[in-house]
């Protein structure tokens, strides 16, 4: 898929995908660290094409989520993980992980990712927009070796909300505003090592408001 063209047309292509609005929150101490390579997200989670399939640990869904933010509001801060000159951490959960979220909501679980991907976009952009802001850490590249060693540290997401960091036997698992769900674990972990944006696989959507 190709965030970039999305950006620029403001055209559905099919995820994660830097605006003036996160790099004027992003702190003066969180500047890009040198010798770290410019690789966007975008163009990493998108390297096996525009399609839905049946692997359960990718990214699709949260792909397809991000274009269809980015279709309806160009301007959206989702944009940033299309620029690849600009610090963050993401979390991105797998298409398992939208399935369970899906049904949780409606009590329904459904096989197919294209349905499950209309589940979420029925939600409204707004509140899918503030999902995927809630998945991105901006102006910090948290390797899984500096996640280990953060336990109770609490970040600022994009979306204005903090996640809680919580590592227990090696394993990190971050605490949403959901006190129902289950915590969601990295289960993959830095992808895009070596740049300056990174992201983790995580099993569970994180909720920045009690679902």
């Amino acid at each position: 898929m190709r965030i970039r063209s999305v950006v620029a047309s403001a055209t559905v292509g099919g995820v994660l995908a830097a605006t003036a609005v996160l790099a004027a929150s992003t702190p003066a101490q969180a500047a890009p660290a040198r010798g770290l390579g410019t690789t966007s997200l975008a163009s990493v989670l998108a390297a096996d094409g525009q399609k839905f399939d049946k692997k359960g640990g990718d990214f699709d869904i949260v792909e397809a989520a991000a274009y269809a933010v980015l279709a309806a509001k160009p301007n959206s801060p989702v944009a940033l993980l299309a620029d690849g000159t600009k610090r963050l951490t993401a979390f991105a959960p797998t298409d398992r992980a939208f399935r369970r979220l899906v049904a949780d909501l409606t009590g329904t679980s459904y096989s197919s990712e294209s349905k499950v991907f209309a589940k979420v976009a029925s939600l409204g952009i707004d509140t899918v927009e503030t999902v995927l802001l809630y998945h991105v850490v901006p102006g910090m590249t948290i390797t899984a070796a500096k996640a280990i060693q953060a336990d109770g540290a609490k970040l600022t997401t994009a979306a204005g909300v903090k996640l809680k960091v919580k590592v227990v036997h090696g394993v990190v698992t971050l605490v949403d505003k959901d006190p129902d769900n289950a915590n969601a674990s990295v289960i993959v972990a830095d992808i895009n090592k070596g740049n300056k944006q990174i992201a983790h696989g995580i099993d569970v959507v994180l909720r920045p408001a009690d679902l």
